[in-house]
């Protein structure tokens, strides 16, 4: 087991109509501007931000809008945001949305805080030093970004997508109702269920410490994150079920199903940046993508965790030899994706990315982390070219 510390400042206001504490929460915060930051028209025709603006009025506050936030945020929106909040003097940041919208708001409350051109901060040019406080009213669970240090932001000179991790972006609370992820798409809610599978998957493939609790804690929520994805195909509408995936959004990646570990491997994921950096594929379809392509290229540098997943987390039942366990798993895996209409090749996604592109992905992927990517394989280019050859 590795030392570890767990930080989870968040405070999480859930369940039915939670939204309507909205107004006791900034006051709680003592904030005197808002910059309320949102993505497109939804929000506004569900009647969402007018039920914000109300809440706003009623506690006697000010406010700034900007909406526009799109799948893969752009750094020209956040550019934009730090100029809106310096002019008007922000000093709070109320994100409305999905994982989008949150990684904006923190971007944006990185540069008011941190000052300078923010994109150093994601280029590691320097370092976070404070961050504008950020609240969060959730409308999709995917991403996590509602509790945890990070977000990631694509920049269009390049189609660059890096990501920046601070304790200081941690959301001061978070409003999680799940009744307002009811009508998402259901191509939406699978993407955001495979994107929370991965946050604890990535942490489960770690090369060093661990602990039987964090294990066990992971494999349940994987597991019951897979059963409530299933039922919300068949039953969209089954608030239960919403409810299931929202809160395991959130405990997937706070830090919990990291505790005691190296932190996990998170290849996939730098390798389904670029490719959702260059193509702009959906992040949580685009893990699904290329999954099972990493898993089968490092699964032979350290095959007993792999055999760990296929037994605890996939349930795979029978006898074989360390690798053919671990390629059950594997697959076991991919069948999943596949009942929730997710792809398990790239071409699924409806691009095939060229030679050239494969190594500019890869290059980029490796410039972007200073170095190889990955803990239980070391992966440099030529290894992610192959991995997205194998995932084509």
């Amino acid at each position: 087991m590795n030392d570890f510390i767990f930080h989870t400042p968040t405070k999480v206001i859930f369940g039915r109509s939670a939204e309507a504490k909205l107004g006791a929460l900034l006051r709680e915060q003592g904030c005197s501007k808002v910059l309320i930051h949102y993505g497109g028209g939804s929000a506004e025709r569900s009647g969402l931000l007018g039920r914000v603006r109300e809440a706003l009025k009623k506690e006697g506050m000010t406010w700034v809008e900007l909406g526009g936030v799109v799948p893969n945020p752009r750094l020209s929106l956040v550019y934009e945001g730090i100029e809106l909040g310096r002019r008007e003097g922000v000093d709070f940041i109320l994100a409305v949305g999905g994982g989008s919208v949150i990684d904006s708001a923190k971007a944006i409350g990185y540069g008011l805080g941190s000052g300078g051109d923010v994109w150093e901060l994601f280029e590691r040019k320097r370092k976070v030093t404070d961050c504008t406080p950020i609240g969060v009213i959730l409308t999709i669970a995917a991403t996590g970004s509602e509790m945890s240090s990070s977000c990631v932001i694509t920049a269009e000179d390049g189609w660059r997508k890096l990501g920046c991790t601070s304790e200081t972006s941690r959301p001061r609370f978070a409003i999680m109702n799940p009744e307002l992820t009811m009508t998402l798409p259901d191509y939406q809610t699978a993407c955001g269920c495979v994107d929370i599978l991965m946050h604890t998957m990535e942490r489960w493939f770690y090369a060093s410490g661990g602990m039987e609790l964090t294990d066990r804690l992971s494999a349940s929520l994987m597991r019951t994150t897979m059963k409530h994805a299933l039922i919300l195909r068949d039953d969209p509408q089954n608030y239960d079920s919403r409810a299931e995936i929202m809160w395991a959004g959130a405990l997937s990646h706070n830090g919990l199903t990291g505790c005691g570990s190296d932190g996990g491997d998170w290849a996939p994921h730098k390798i389904e940046h670029e490719l959702s950096g260059l193509f702009d594929v959906a992040h949580g379809a685009g893990l699904a993508a290329v999954w099972g392509s990493w898993a089968r290229y490092v699964s032979r540098e350290n095959p007993k965790r792999f055999v760990s997943f296929a037994q605890h987390v996939m349930q795979v039942s029978g006898a074989g030899t360390d690798q053919e366990m671990a390629l059950k798993g594997i697959e076991a895996f991919e069948e999943f994706c596949r009942a929730v209409n997710m792809p398990t090749f790239i071409r699924e996604l409806g691009i095939e990315p060229t030679e050239e592109e494969m190594r500019e992905m890869a290059e980029k992927c490796i410039a972007g982390l200073h170095g190889p990517a990955g803990k239980v394989m070391k992966l440099n280019a030529d290894d992610i070219v192959e991995i997205f050859k194998m995932a084509l």
